[in-house]
This record gives structure tokens, C-alpha cells and sequence, in this order.
């Protein structure tokens, strides 16, 4: 099984015509997604060929999913737009918007996100990588072949190249799914939305939590943690090295005295029995250090 995406799900891209819509359409398809349509109105009634597939255009996400049942969208649409893009979506009744686009004005992600709230969508994102489930479906820029086997670790991470980094560590063992829930200040699905969807999975057997400096996720996911999951989890914070009072990445992350520490998450998590790696390679040892404990 797998959480949120699986080879059952009917992907839309908006933006597929673009730079980054094509190149990133053509690398999910051959990861095997079941793309079914694009959405551009200056480009509906096209036809997009992808190497062995034909990839229909549409002029709205209502048209694309009326035509085709789609159930997931990607969205690589610019900054200026993208809200829009994405409240056109939820409004269409989309279960899952994956919002990869970067540089999204934080009032319009907290607008399109509590629009999606009130009337079901799960948002992934934005700033994301998007999410995988391997040898079912890849939503998203994250490269299925550092990821090609599907596997029983579970994988929530707030940072793009981290995700990369552990699953690429981790490609021997294999993943149920990876989700990059992206570094803005406000993003649709959460640390804990992943761990309560990883807990009610069966195939999911240990749990990697990804974290960063700057607020307070990660210990309000430790806290989760401790009164809700069963399955080992086994944590990372990127962040140990950087300097007090200064805004760092994409999160916008100040550290200001023991607030938002590396430090700070790493004792909230290991307080909830969760061990935390020092680097990605020990993260991955612990990780499987753990699964054979539970053989």
C-alpha cells in the first residue's frame, strides 16, 4: 500500500505545457504515473506526445477531470497565478493538489490553503517536491530512480535534497512512500497528517521524520509522536551549524536563543523515544538498525 498517491490515482499537471511542466511530466510518466491530462486554457484541445503517450490539454481542471476522472493535480504554475490555479482545482472537487511551484506570496498560500480545508483537498506543499510511491505513481520532481523500490520504510521530510539524500541512502530497503511536505511558512499537509496516515498503513513498517530549524513542527510532531504512534520512527533535523538571529532557506527559519533549534527538536524527539541521526548516513543506519531489530 502506500498513502495519498497510489497507481490507482489520475494525475493532472497544470502547467504541463510550460518548461518545467514538460520536463517533469515526462520524467513522472516514465516512472510510470497515470497522467491523463494537462490544463492550459491558451493551449485546450491539444494533444502533448510523450515519447508512447498522448497527453490531452484541457482549458479548465473542471473539463480535465469531467473527461477524465482525474483525482490528483501537480502544479507547476508561476507565482503570481498559482493560487489561483489552485482554488480553480478545489473548486473542480480535486482530492490531492501537489503545489511544487516555489516563491508563492505567504497570504496567497494561506488563502488557497484554508479554502482547500473547508472543502476537502489535501494540499501537499507549496515549495515541495511532491510525494512518491514507488512502483505505483510519482506526483512531483522527485527522481524515481534514486527510488525505484517500493519497501517498508515510510518518509515525511520538509526539505527537497534531504528527501533525496535519505531515500537515495535508503534505496536498498525501499520506501512504502516519500512525501516532501515542503519548507514555507505555511504548508497544507503536516508532519503529523504524514505519521497518522504512515500509522494506519500496514506495508509502512518504521517511520523517517525530516526536520528543519525554525518553529515549532517538529516538537508538536514529537508530541504526536508519543501519544499516537506505534511504529518505530527514526528522526533527522538539518540545521545543527546555523548561526543565532539569521534567516536561513527556503523556511525563512530564525533561530533565536533555544527557539526553533536543531537542538530544541532533537531533545522534543528523542524524548518521545524517537532517535535522531547526526548526519543522513547515520540517520539511515539507525533506520536500519531498527528494522532488523523488529525482524
Amino acid at each position: 500500500m502506500a498513502i495519498f498517491l497510489t497507481k490507482e490515482s489520475k494525475v493532472l499537471v497544470q502547467g504541463m505545457t510550460g518548461a518545467e511542466g514538460m520536463k517533469h511530466t515526462r520524467r513522472m510518466l516514465a516512472s510510470g504515473t497515470d497522467i491523463v491530462g494537462g490544463v492550459n486554457p491558451r493551449k485546450a484541445g491539444k494533444v502533448v506526445d510523450f515519447d508512447d503517450r498522448a497527453v490531452p490539454v484541457f482549458g479548465t481542471v473542471r473539463e480535465a477531470i469531467d473527461a477524465t476522472g482525474a483525482d490528483v493535480t501537480v502544479v507547476f504554475v508561476p507565482p503570481p497565478f498559482a493560487k489561483a490555479a489552485v482554488v480553480e482545482a478545489v473548486d473542480a472537487g480535486i482530492g490531492l493538489a501537489v503545489v511544487i511551484t516555489e516563491g508563492i506570496p505567504v497570504h496567497d498560500a494561506v488563502t488557497f490553503q484554508a479554502y482547500a480545508a473547508q472543502r476537502g483537498t489535501r494540499v501537499i506543499g507549496p515549495n515541495c517536491p511532491g510525494l512518491i510511491s514507488p512502483g505505483q505513481s510519482n506526483a512531483g520532481i522527485i527522481p524515481a530512480d534514486i527510488a525505484a523500490k517500493p519497501g517498508r520504510i515510510g518518509l515525511v521530510s520538509k526539505s527537497g535534497t534531504l528527501t533525496y539524500q535519505l531515500m537515495y541512502e535508503l534505496r536498498e530497503t525501499g520506501f512504502s512512500s516519500a512525501v516532501g511536505i515542503g519548507g514555507d511558512p505555511v504548508v497544507g499537509t503536516t508532519h503529523i497528517d504524514c505519521l497518522a496516515a504512515f500509522e494506519k498503513d500496514p506495508d509502512t513498517e518504521l517511520i523517517v521524520l525530516i526536520g528543519e530549524i525554525g518553529g515549532d513542527a517538529e516538537e508538536r510532531a514529537a508530541a504526536y509522536i508519543a501519544d499516537h504512534v506505534t511504529k518505530p520512527v527514526v528522526g533527522y533535523i538539518a540545521g545543527f551549524t546555523a548561526p543565532e538571529g539569521k534567516t536561513m532557506g527556503h523556511a525563512g527559519a530564525i533561530v533565536s536563543g533555544s527557539s526553533g533549534t536543531a537542538e530544541a527538536k532533537k531533545k522534543a524527539l528523542e524524548a518521545a523515544s524517537v532517535p535522531v541521526g547526526s548526519t543522513p548516513t547515520e540517520t539511515s543506519r539507525l533506520v536500519l538498525a531498527r528494522l532488523e531489530q523488529s525482524r
